[in-house]
């Protein structure tokens, strides 16, 4: 067959049809001259309309449709001129012929070459066509794009048999996989999920692949159930619980291979001279990566010379090494209560955590002291075995050691004179900040906060109140301060960068910007600290920075004057700036899980107690913190009431999937006069006072980011 513009020729091929009935188009048809209405068959946006020709001016009609529409026809978009029957009865016919015509056949019939519509009509039906089967014909033709390919107006060529057969094959798997997915909708919405769907649920839930039939499937059940995937994964058990829901969630964001380690052999440890005392260690009852200790000798000639001894896996692994790149994958160990994600296999931090009851390597920083008063007469740095002695407990010394037994030098507990020696220093290293911190323009810091605690065993929480400044927290936050600047001074000093928190000083419009907490290679001040520099360090075991900052300490306390030249990293180093930014996702994605976490766990804690009726605290405008628990809840529409407020609120429903919380209030108590100023962590960010400790919320009270006091003379813009 062949597809020409129609041709005289051709139209009286079909001369049996009644050419006054009809005609096929030509290039320009005409209409014939007879007292009955010309109607066409035309195509419009490639869709296929029918009209009575009002006028003709040109190669232009005015058509009006069955509908009453009046359009504008151009001369070659029109396929079929007829006479009868009317407009809206050929289209109705057409389109039932056409779903009685079969494809396959027609294709068959048409050859191998391009086929105007009207060359096919006439082997097709044995006859010239009729208005209404040519124009069933082409509404078939353009219905079965994979039979035919369109070539141009009423033109067509069939499908190759090998493409065909093909798009056949495609045809019927999508048929079958239509049957699946109405499968998979039928099993979910009755509450059962099905065995395929099994191993791609958390995949399904984050990072679906949404052209999937699982993914359709879901979503479709959803829709008919009027609920979210994360609910309905939940009620047919693809998810065991609302836990396992935000942990999984974090696991495939963060960790898509698994927490798992790969088999390592604990490198060999190092021989280090054996240091000349007995040190102790202060962490919380579940902390495992014990990266800080303390001892205390008395000299001859009456000075005080104290050690902080830093766990020293740097000793232990060389920067690019197979435990170095699995450090740098994680950049920190992840908290959360009841459990963490290590940064370094357990096996490792067995090697070099500062477990009692052997000497273990260690960074040692040693400051000579003369406790006149407490000023520093020199410091040095060693790498070396330390025996420990013991590990101490929070959670044992807490109630013992407080600040009326420190005066009175009342209590008996392990390294009790050591203890009190390390708190006088402390009050002195605080005293001394906070004139910085007062230089800086800062009010000094607030010591009347509370943090908390959190302790779940066989899914039951306990949350405990602590109060920040605690005589052992103070001796721990107040000595990894000075060790994190003073070591920081030495890689200033030698010139080999390092990675610091600084702040102040910074770029940006208003002073929360300007004091917003950033991360650099080079030696600045932390005002918020009030120190001069401050490099993270004392936490190797746990947190990345910490360990190159390791490394580059080694190398200037082994190499001197030419340690820029040794330093695992050098100056410009382009792979620091990486580490420091690597870090800053990570750490923020870290601390993002925790506190949602913490938040779930604050409602299984209600739930777990039955609490209905609570007491809570006006942070800022609509926002409330329970006074029990650390959760914080925000009510849009609350009444103005000022900061410190205390309310009793009754909650009305939370939600351990969502993490929200609906309350009212039900009566407004007073106003709570001690609440620190910092506490609504609105205004800019810094740092307080460390504290080294496997527990969330503020696990790390010195590294984690909390709320500043305002300047004494300005406040943020």
């Amino acid at each position: 067959m062949v597809c020409p513009i129609l041709t005289n020729t051709l139209m009286k091929s079909f001369s049996s049809a009644k050419p006054d009935d009809f005609s096929f188009s030509k290039q320009t048809p005409a209409i014939w001259q007879t007292d009955e209405l010309m109607n066409l068959f035309f195509e419009e946006s490639g869709d296929f309309k029918v009209g009575t020709v009002l006028s003709q001016q040109g190669e232009a009609y005015q058509v009006e449709t069955p509908s009453g529409k009046r359009t504008k026809v151009r001369a070659r978009d029109v396929l079929l001129q007829f006479t009868s029957p009317s407009p809206a009865e050929l289209m109705q016919q057409a389109q039932e012929l056409a779903k009685d015509m079969d494809a396959a056949f027609l294709w068959e019939v048409a050859g191998e070459q391009e086929f105007g519509f009207a060359e096919l009509g006439s082997e097709y039906f044995g006859h010239a066509p009729l208005p209404v089967e040519a124009a069933g014909l082409l509404i078939k033709l353009s219905t079965a794009p994979i039979y035919f390919y369109k070539k141009g107006k009423g033109c067509y060529k069939p499908a190759p048999e090998a493409t065909l057969q093909a798009a056949l094959a495609g045809m019927e798997k999508k048929r079958q996989q239509a049957l699946v997915q109405a499968g998979y909708v039928e099993e979910l919405q009755a509450g059962r999920l099905p065995p395929a769907m099994a191993s791609m649920v958390v995949q399904l839930l984050f990072k679906p692949d949404k052209n999937s039939i699982e993914y359709k499937a879901l979503d479709t059940a959803c829709n008919a159930l009027q609920t979210s995937p994360q609910r309905l994964m939940l009620k047919v058990g693809g998810i065991a619980s609302a836990h396992a829901l935000h942990f999984s969630r974090f696991l495939l964001e963060q960790f898509p291979k698994g927490t798992g380690f790969p088999e390592i052999a604990p490198p060999a440890m190092p021989a280090l001279p054996l240091a000349a005392v007995q040190a102790f260690s202060i962490d919380d009852v579940t902390t495992t990566e014990i990266d800080d200790a303390f001892s205390v000798q008395e000299l001859a000639n009456g000075n005080v010379r104290v050690g902080i001894h830093i766990a020293a896996p740097a000793l232990g692994i060389a920067r690019d090494d197979l435990i170095d790149q699995i450090a740098r994958a994680r950049m920190s160990t992840v908290y959360m209560p009841g459990d963490k994600i290590t940064m370094l296999p357990d096996a490792l931090v067995e090697s070099f955590t500062l477990a009692a009851g052997a000497a273990r390597p260690a960074l040692s920083l040693y400051i000579t002291l003369d406790p006149t008063d407490w000023s520093v007469l020199s410091t040095e740095t060693l790498a070396e075995a330390v025996p420990m002695a013991a590990n101490l407990r929070h959670n044992d010394l807490d109630a013992v050691i407080t600040l009326e037994n420190l005066e009175a030098g009342a209590g008996d507990y392990p390294h009790k004179h050591e203890i009190a020696l390390l708190w006088k220093w402390a009050q002195v290293l605080e005293q001394g900040r906070m004139v910085k911190r007062e230089g800086f323009g800062l009010k000094p810091e607030q010591a009347n906060r509370v943090d908390y605690n959190f302790y779940v065993e066989q899914d039951v929480v306990a949350i405990t109140r602590r109060k920040r400044g605690a005589p052992l927290d103070k001796i721990v936050a107040e000595l990894m301060i000075f060790a994190n600047s003073s070591w920081g001074k030495l890689m200033h000093e030698h010139g080999v960068p390092g990675i610091y928190r600084a702040q102040g000083g910074g770029n940006g419009n208003g002073w929360a910007a300007r004091m917003q907490v950033r991360m650099q290679t080079h030696a600045a001040p932390h005002q918020g600290l009030g120190v001069d520099q401050y490099a993270w360090s004392t936490s190797p075991l746990r947190r990345y920075t910490d360990l190159v900052n390791q490394w580059q300490i080694l190398a200037c306390v082994q190499h001197g004057v030419t340690a820029p030249l040794v330093a695992p990293f050098k100056p410009k180093d382009a792979d620091l700036f990486a580490i420091v930014s690597a870090f800053d996702g990570a750490y923020a994605a870290y601390n993002d899980f925790q506190n949602t976490m913490e938040r779930y766990w604050c409602l299984r804690w209600l739930s777990q107690e039955s609490a209905r009726v609570v007491d809570a605290v006006v942070l800022k405008d609509e926002v409330l913190r329970l006074v029990d628990i650390p959760l914080v809840i925000q009510m849009p529409g609350l009444q103005s009431l000022a900061r410190g407020t205390q309310v009793s609120l009754e909650l009305l429903h939370w939600d351990e999937v969502d993490l929200s919380v609906q309350a009212r209030v039900i009566d407004i108590a007073a106003v709570v006069t001690d609440l620190p100023e910092a506490e609504d962590n609105t205004e800019a960010q810094t740092e307080q006072p460390e504290q080294e400790q496997d527990q969330p919320q503020q696990q790390e009270l010195a590294e984690t980011d909390t709320a500043l006091e305002l300047p004494v003379e300005a406040s943020p813009d």
